[in-house]
């Protein structure tokens, strides 16, 4: 069945970049689609809209089609995810008073996720308080993402660091309150933070995992199914909206598109520094190769190996049972195949495989692709921990027994 009007919430991120590109630059009407976009407050308003079918489709949190699938919503339902919407794009910000404890510490500001941890880890080792750490949501990349950095520093969250959930753009107000030291979100709120409360970003997606997700293009299983050739049009719209966004000749463009009151509601300059990288951390502007990448390097792809770390993080943290139904079930949420069988009419290169080692890559390295080569950039874990995912098993075991151990 064709259907040609399509509702998309989001939230007011650098990631929903896409999405709104698609519909202001004309490439969603070019399909055929009239997109309406509705902006949310919260993820969870994102994930139960998305449910109850208030949504055709949403930006997601790369992990909430996982969590819906697995049963862990209020409302859950298989989802899937054909799509990916960029990599990075997020940052670990902290207070004034923090950071000021970090340096003394040995914090060397270059937003490096290995030193920086060690210096928290020596705060929260002397400090008379349990600190508390802001997440969009629970089962979101950040959290996962801020408890692995952690665990990997020698921290361990819920013991060590309280970890509590608020939507984005409360995040740089309870920093300024003191309701919370630092927090893990999405561009813009770490460098609204950083302007209106006098933060400091500390590190960044980039830094904690190289070349990894963070949104999605998610929905329900049965919309995908009872209307495929509307989920193509809208797959090939997000598409052509990367290309042109991947273009920094267009940044200037997209930051004021994005600014608008209906969409981010914050000054383009601000905008820009998520756009371009160029990272103002609170004590300078920083250059962050692949803050976030919207195109590149495959950076569209739905690997099935990022659902299933994600999953396998769920499970290190108590939230789902560890099974090979529930693995399946996992990796099934992320659609590859939607997106090559989609893109391959207009020659896009994409990976012939649905998975990779999470963590191999050590510089950008080609490998085999649909109509022709593609460059991977270089990925994997500030740590130097690699993922498997022919090895899940081992990897959740190893997982369990640093968990146990408490770091």
């Amino acid at each position: 069945m064709s259907q040609t009007h399509v509702t998309a919430g989001f939230l007011p991120l650098l990631d929903a970049v896409l999405l709104v590109l698609a519909r202001e630059k004309g490439f969603a009407a070019a399909e055929g689609i009239d997109l309406h976009l509705i902006r949310e407050t919260s993820w969870a308003n994102i994930r139960d809209r998305a449910a109850l079918g208030h949504f055709d489709v949403a930006h997601m949190l790369a992990p909430m089609p996982l969590a819906a699938s697995l049963g862990l919503t209020p409302l859950a339902m298989p989802m899937i995810a054909p799509m990916t919407l960029g990599l990075g794009g997020n940052g670990v910000t902290v207070s004034a008073q923090l950071w000021e404890a970090m340096t003394e510490a040995g914090a060397p500001g270059d937003l490096d996720a290995g030193p920086a941890g060690a210096a928290l880890r020596n705060v929260v080792a002397g400090s008379h308080r349990r600190l508390r750490f802001g997440v969009v949501h629970q089962t979101s990349s950040h959290n996962y993402e801020l408890r692995y950095w952690l665990a990997a520093s020698g921290i361990a969250p819920d013991r060590d660091i309280e970890i509590v959930v608020l939507p984005p753009p409360f995040l740089p107000d309870a920093l300024g309150s003191g309701g919370i030291d630092g927090y893990c979100v999405g561009e813009p709120w770490n460098s609204v933070g950083v302007t209106e409360r006098g933060a400091r970003i500390v590190t960044v997606k980039a830094a904690i995992w190289r070349a990894s997700p963070d949104k999605v293009l998610g929905m329900r299983a049965d919309w995908a199914e009872a209307h495929p050739e509307t989920l193509a049009a809208l797959i090939r719209a997000l598409y052509h909206a990367a290309v042109w966004c991947s273009d920094p000749g267009n940044h200037a463009e997209a930051a004021e598109i994005l600014s608008a009151p209906h969409y981010l509601g914050q000054a383009t300059d601000i905008v820009m520094l998520g756009l371009t990288g160029n990272i103002e951390t609170g004590s300078g502007v920083q250059a962050v190769r692949d803050f976030f990448v919207p195109h590149a390097r495959a950076a569209n792809f739905p690997w099935k190996s990022h659902a299933l770390w994600f999953y396998s993080q769920m499970v290190r943290w108590g939230e789902v049972a560890h099974n090979s139904v529930n693995a399946a079930t996992a990796a099934a949420c992320f659609r590859p195949d939607i997106y090559r069988d989609v893109l391959a009419p207009l020659g896009v290169a994409a990976p012939l495989a649905d998975s990779k080692v999470e963590g191999l890559l050590s510089s950008p390295t080609s490998i085999p692709a649909a109509a022709g080569e593609l460059t991977l950039a270089a990925d994997g874990f500030f740590d130097g921990r690699q993922f498997d995912p022919q090895a899940l098993d081992a990897y959740i075991q190893t997982q369990r027994s640093v968990a146990r151990n408490g770091h």
